[in-house]
C-alpha cells in the first residue's frame, strides 16, 4: 500500500510541481498514474520513492513513513525510473549481483531469480555484455529485472513500457497483473492510455500538479458519455483544466 496525504512540492519561482496530493494505492491493485507531459507525474514518483523531499504532507509505504524511516520504507518497494541509463560500464550480471547484494538476496535465491527473470525477458544470453552495449530496450529490461530481484511487495514504475519490444511489454503487463493478484501493489505512470485502460483497476489523472480524478474507469464514465474511451475522457479533463 502507498499513502500520500496532503503532499506538495514547489520548485524555484514558487511553481507547485505537486499540489496537495491525496492518494491511497491499495494492496491487490494495479494503479495507473496518467497526465500530460510536465503534469507532475515524475516529481510525485520521486517524492514517493524518497528521491525528493516534500515541502509538506506525509508519504507511507506499507505504513512506513518515507521521511521518518527511509531505509525501512525503501526496502518495501522496487522502483523503475524513467531512464535506464545507469551503471553502463558494468556487465549485466555484475549489475544484477550488485543490486542483489544491496538488498541482501542470498546467492542461491539470486541465481534462480536472475535465471528465471532473464529468460522471461529474453535477455539471458546478453548478461555477460556491458550494459553500455545494450539497446535502450535491453537496458530497460535489465533495470526491471534488478528491481524485481528482492521480490518487493510494492512496485513503483515510471513509464516502464518505454523502449520495450511488444513481447517484453506483454510480459511486464502480465507480471503486473500476477503481482496484484497476489494481494500486492503495482503503481505505474504511463502516457500510453491503452495500457492503462486494459490493465488498471484504478487510475489517477494529474494535471498542473493537482489530482483531478481518482477512481475506476466506470466511475470516470459516470461523468462522461457511456462507452467513452479513456483517451477521450483524459483529453476532455485536461483540456478543461
Amino acid at each position: 500500500m502507498i499513502e500520500l496525504e496532503n503532499v506538495s512540492k514547489s520548485y524555484s519561482g514558487g511553481v507547485k510541481a505537486v499540489d496537495t496530493i491525496n492518494i491511497e494505492i491499495r494492496d491487490g491493485e494495479v494503479f495507473g498514474f496518467i497526465g500530460p507531459n510536465g503534469a507532475g507525474k515524475t516529481t510525485a514518483i520521486k517524492l514517493i520513492t524518497g528521491i525528493l523531499t516534500p515541502d509538506s504532507g506525509s508519504i507511507r509505504i506499507n505504513g512506513i513513513s518515507i521521511s521518518d524511516s527511509p531505509i525501512e520504507a525503501k526496502k518495501q518497494f522496487g522502483f523503475v525510473p524513467d531512464s535506464p541509463d545507469m551503471f553502463l560500464r558494468l556487465k549485466g550480471i555484475e549489475y544484477l549481483n550488485f543490486i542483489a547484494d544491496i538488498y541482501g538476496v542470498s546467492p542461491a535465491e539470486r541465481t534462480e531469480r536472475i535465471r528465471s527473470l532473464s529468460e522471461r525477458f529474453d535477455i539471458l544470453p546478453a548478461l555477460g555484455d556491458q550494459i553500455q552495449s545494450y539497446s535502450h530496450g535491453m537496458r530497460q529490461k535489465i533495470v526491471i529485472i534488478g528491481v524485481l530481484l528482492h521480490e518487493p511487495s510494492v512496485w513503483i514504475l515510471d513509464e516502464p513500457m518505454t523502449g520495450l519490444d511488444p513481447k517484453s511489454s506483454f510480459t511486464l503487463k502480465e507480471m503486473m497483473r500476477e503481482h496484484a493478484g497476489k494481494g500486492k501493489t503495482v503503481f505505474f505512470s504511463t502516457h500510453i492510455l491503452e495500457v492503462a485502460e486494459k490493465i488498471c483497476d484504478r487510475v489517477a489523472v494529474i494535471n498542473k500538479g493537482r489530482i483531478i480524478f481518482v477512481g475506476t474507469l466506470n466511475e470516470m464514465r459516470d461523468h462522461f458519455r457511456e462507452n467513452e474511451s479513456l483517451e477521450k475522457m483524459f483529453l476532455e479533463m485536461t483540456e478543461d483544466e
